[in-house]
């Protein structure tokens, strides 16, 4: 698989700087792929900085009332988020000593934390070797693999999943691949006008060999 490896070398060069990578301990991992879920990375980065700054690990979170949280959670939207991560956090802090589970399967026992957040910790965090799929992952793999057929249908999103767990396995780097192809689907593989020329996987992607990059998926 060289398409790993060229990833891994792009992730290298082009990543964004982002204040949850220039520390990511696994509470920070947490924090900031909650606040992502529907949010911009622009929109989220000053609210992170803010957040962790007023609740620097799961025992001052757990701690604080929850209109404080809130608070600092206030033009952010989506305050069910927010809820959970409360909640999450005195969870940690009443069952587990205010560590995060290092497994898929334990993160999603915690209120607020669905399947392809539970991988993007467990990866990000722990060095897991799950992959993440969400829609800009599914659009850059239906592309660079051709696949033709909806990517939401089960059989479709079994066949990606399949894929990427092969190549997050041989890649040795759970963290730096999964952020580097949710990377590359921010900035290059974009829904429209996407930048095949500086592409990393453009050597080897089936849709743009196709002339069928419009169109998938």
């Amino acid at each position: 698989m060289q398409w790993v490896s060229d990833i891994l070398a792009w992730y290298g060069l082009h990543q964004r700087v982002l204040p949850w990578r220039e520390l990511p301990t696994p509470y920070r991992v947490w924090v900031s792929e909650v606040m992502l879920q529907q949010t911009q990375v622009a929109t989220v980065c000053p609210y992170f900085e803010r957040f962790v700054a007023r609740f620097p690990g799961v025992n001052e979170l757990a701690e604080a009332p929850l209109q404080d949280v809130l608070k600092r959670w206030e033009g952010l939207g989506y305050y069910r988020r927010a809820r959970y991560l409360h909640e999450a956090a005195q969870v940690l802090v009443e069952r587990h000593a205010g560590q995060l589970p290092r497994s898929p399967e334990g993160l999603l026992a915690l209120p607020g934390i669905g399947t392809y957040t539970a991988a993007a910790i467990a990866s990000i965090a722990f060095g897991c070797a799950v992959p993440v799929v969400d829609g800009n992952v599914q659009r850059v793999f239906a592309r660079f693999w051709g696949i033709e057929e909806s990517t939401r249908t089960a059989p479709t999103q079994r066949r990606l999943r399949e894929g990427l767990t092969a190549a997050v396995r041989r890649s040795m780097d759970p963290s730096s691949f999964n952020q580097a192809i949710m990377e590359l689907g921010a900035l290059i593989c974009t829904p429209t006008s996407p930048v095949c020329g500086s592409c990393p996987l453009s050597p080897g992607c089936k849709a743009l060999a196709g002339n069928m990059v419009a169109m998938l998926p």
